[in-house]
């Protein structure tokens, strides 16, 4: 007996919701909302007769696009409330994301945090634009706006994000490198560890959503961050241990309190050492860090 066969229109979804998880992802940095963006764009998809559908990728992609500008407006105001820095939700990753250069760039906790920066109609045409290289005419179709006026958007905001992403990147190796001695140094308790892997003037951001304790600001310098580490989380909360993952494309620490998963430690390296270090402990932001997610541009 032959297996029964999906229909149309969810053959076409399915081939495509890679793509449109990491459209609505970069969007909107968040992916709980991604997945309810793609919901919606499901229903609406199943209304369309599919015979006056040219291009079924690029009708998806429109859909999502709106979808997640929609609720990018309305994620912008829930952050005005927000408890504490807010920093985008990971996700874990295959590790050939990490070998996928334009991939891991684009969905990196250190591009994401500078999208954070753009409003909500410049963050969709950069996305759209640069990451998923769509035409004006159809961003305009997505965003609401006329070619020309995408066209100005895209370049401010291009002009924008460049002045702020981080310059020649570490490599994957580099990373993974400097998060082992981290790891290390957390688990044994070794301070000087903890302080060679750190630059002097690292910046740490944590994100606990009122939920979980984090600094309501960033924290800066090696020796404030060791105290935080080894005066605050280690010795009120627990047993630390971590272990060395792919989220968003890069190496990071998936970090655990008495074996109970604690939060994400995301970070960005400069010259073998720790610059900047993102610690997401909001547990309603770690549910996508025990199974991998998938992520494509194309």
């Amino acid at each position: 007996m032959s297996e029964p066969t999906a229909d149309p229109a969810t053959e076409v979804f399915v081939t495509h919701r890679n793509l449109l998880f990491t459209v609505a992802y970069e969007m909107l940095g968040s992916a709980a909302d991604a997945e309810d963006v793609l919901q919606e764009t499901w229903l609406r998809w199943v209304e369309v007769d599919l015979d006056q559908v040219r291009d079924p990728r690029a009708y998806l992609v429109r859909i999502t696009s709106r979808q997640a500008l929609n609720r990018l407006r309305a994620l912008q105001r829930r952050k005005e409330s927000y408890v504490g820095p807010w920093l985008p939700e990971p996700v874990l990753t295959a590790p050939d994301v990490a070998e996928d250069v334009a991939l891991s760039e684009s969905v990196s906790m250190a591009l994401m945090l500078v999208l954070e920066t753009l409003s909500p109609t410049e963050r969709a045409v950069f996305v759209l634009r640069e990451a998923f290289d769509l035409g004006y005419d159809e961003i305009a179709a997505a965003v609401g706006k006329s070619p020309e006026a995408v066209r100005q958007i895209a370049y401010r905001a291009r002009q924008h994000v460049d002045a702020r992403r981080p310059r020649g990147p570490a490599s994957a190796a580099q990373t993974r490198s400097a998060l082992a001695q981290m790891k290390q140094a957390l688990e044994s308790g070794d301070l000087k560890g903890l302080m060679d892997v750190l630059a002097p003037d690292v910046v740490i951001v944590g994100d606990g959503g009122g939920f979980k304790h984090a600094t309501l600001r960033p924290v800066v310098g090696a020796e404030k961050a060791a105290r935080m580490f080894f005066g605050g989380l280690a010795k009120l909360e627990g047993v630390l241990t971590a272990e060395i993952t792919v989220v968003n494309g890069s190496p990071a620490l998936l970090v655990h309190l008495d074996g109970e998963i604690d939060g994400v430690m995301a970070a960005r390296i400069d010259d073998g050492r720790i610059t900047g270090l993102y610690y997401v402990r909001n547990p309603e932001k770690l549910t996508h860090v025990e199974n991998e997610t998938g992520l494509a541009l194309r």
